[in-house]
């Protein structure tokens, strides 16, 4: 049994990253300082949001209404299983990233870093309000949050590349919230009177059952609309925003790809269906089979175009494109194991595909290298980069004991659960061909002979490698602790 507890305690993570940002822009005369505003916010940030985990266990839920725009509009927030394992992951991944900021920005000498800075915190400003928002207007805000401000750090570099990145990034995903979540959210008022979801019953949806009955092609109509409108999902065709925005500095890769903008969109793609229509709706409209084939497609044709890509950053955008819709369709199949196996993944993608970007960066820092191609005994002088490389992707193929193996484990025995012979005929040929995309890059590394002068080549700074180094054992760790974030889901989920 759930049970909600109003409390301010959760807008103390809120708050912290809301002023993070200015404190960081008042510092911008000594880069030290500005730089430590983002290790204390995150560290601030993330213990407030563990003291709650306790409550959270006991299967308390920490609620606080801050405005009613109109009856049954309001903003306000909730801390559940599910929004305290994004909150959790986004905070705790914040202070890491940083440190490999430092090192990078400083490295390449980039241009503009108290800009860079700012927007990096206010985007997990934006990720923390997401992963706390107790109805679909709050969760819109914050949405939109992470997409204004993420489109400085696409454009970083200012130059033709970074622009046409930048405005194809913009279009997509304020051009779907638009034309979609907007329409979503409206059709949500008018059916239900209200837009606050149901949180701690996964069952039960927001819309009443007499609706549902009334209406069935209306609430099929709105559920669509969420789909298309939540496009930081990346499920095809609304993914292409994501290939294009790795013209962003390699840190911000890494933010878009595992920390704040795609988790963004597979929470609140989760949310939706769990929390917004429930197990229930969802099953008798027949909603759920549908989502989980086009995350099925989508998997398994973005492998087969990463195993085209030469571009090391490129081929991990493909992969994230792949690894997002293994969140949905294990959310989408309704099944208990499936909806575990898919909601952990959140988690162990985020920390496994981190490590690949920041070692992308490394690489390219230490070697200014970017094909695949050229990479041949990199490894030999760049062990600790290439090792956690090597680690983080039999995490993203499923090979035990790294935690991915946990995720497919699951998903795997929930399309065993349906029946359903077509997805898992699709996570078993995605697994072999991440492997197809994934091992020639370590076995290029370590065991054949260079194509380029590597005497030259050595370690990226330490303020680097540690980071990628330490999100590699947590891959490794999770692997052995999956109910880490197990008991979240099962609390969220009441299995």
């Amino acid at each position: 049994m759930t049970a909600t507890i109003e409390s301010a305690k959760l807008l103390i993570p809120l708050a912290v990253t809301l002023v993070a940002p200015f404190a960081i822009w008042l510092n911008r005369g000594d880069e030290n300082k500005r730089e430590a505003v983002s290790f204390i916010a995150a560290a601030l940030a993330f213990l407030s949001i563990l003291s709650m985990a306790p409550g959270v266990l006991r299967g308390e839920i920490y609620t606080c209404t801050l405005f009613t725009i109109l009856p049954g509009i309001t903003v306000s927030f909730a801390v559940d299983g599910l929004g305290i394992i994004f909150a959790l992951i986004a905070t705790f991944l914040w202070g890491f990233a940083t440190s490999y900021n430092v090192g990078y920005m400083r490295s390449l000498n980039e241009h503009a870093q108290t800009r860079y800075y700012f927007c990096f915190a206010v985007a997990i400003f934006g990720a923390v309000g997401v992963a706390f928002s107790s109805n679909v207007f709050t969760l819109y805000l914050f949405y939109e949050v992470i997409t204004v401000f993420t489109y400085p750090l696409v454009a970083h570099h200012q130059d033709a590349e970074g622009f046409s990145g930048a405005r194809k990034y913009l279009v997509y995903l304020m051009g779907t919230s638009k034309l979609f979540l907007l329409p979503a959210m409206v059709l949500t008022y008018v059916l239900c009177g209200t837009l606050d979801m149901r949180l701690g019953d996964v069952l039960m949806g927001m819309f009443p059952a007499q609706v549902v009955a009334d209406h069935p092609n209306l609430v099929r109509l709105t559920y669509g609309l969420y789909i298309c409108g939540l496009a930081k999902a990346a499920l095809m065709p609304f993914h292409n925003w994501l290939p294009s925005a790795m013209v962003a500095p390699t840190p911000v890769s890494a933010l878009l790809h595992a920390v704040a903008v795609v988790k963004a969109g597979v929470f609140s793609v989760s949310r939706i269906i769990l929390s917004g229509f429930g197990v229930q709706t969802m099953d008798v409209l027949g909603l759920g089979l549908p989502t989980a084939y086009v995350a099925a497609f989508t998997i398994v044709v973005a492998s087969l175009i990463a195993l085209t890509k030469d571009d090391i950053k490129a081929r991990l955008a493909y992969s994230t494109v792949s690894q997002l819709s293994y969140v949905v369709i294990g959310v989408a199949m309704l099944t208990p194991m499936a909806v575990q196996g898919g909601l952990m993944h959140i988690a162990h993608h985020a920390f496994s595909k981190i490590t690949l970007f920041f070692g992308a960066g490394a690489i390219y820092v230490a070697t200014h290298q970017k094909k695949i191609s050229l990479m041949n005994g990199f490894g030999r002088k760049m062990p600790w980069t290439f090792g956690a490389f090597a680690l983080a992707s039999l995490s993203m193929i499923g090979m035990p004991p790294v935690c991915g193996f946990v995720s497919k484990w699951y998903l795997v025995n929930g399309t065993l659960q349906t029946g359903q012979i077509v997805l898992l005929v699709a996570l078993l040929l995605s697994t072999a061909l991440n492997a197809g995309y994934f091992v020639p890059i370590f076995y290029r590394a370590f065991f054949k002979a260079p194509v380029v002068d590597i005497e030259k080549y050595k370690e990226a700074p330490k303020v680097m490698v540690v980071p990628l180094c330490f999100t590699a054992f947590m891959s490794v760790l999770l692997g052995f602790y999956p109910q880490l974030f197990q008991d979240f889901v099962r609390i969220f989920g009441n299995y």
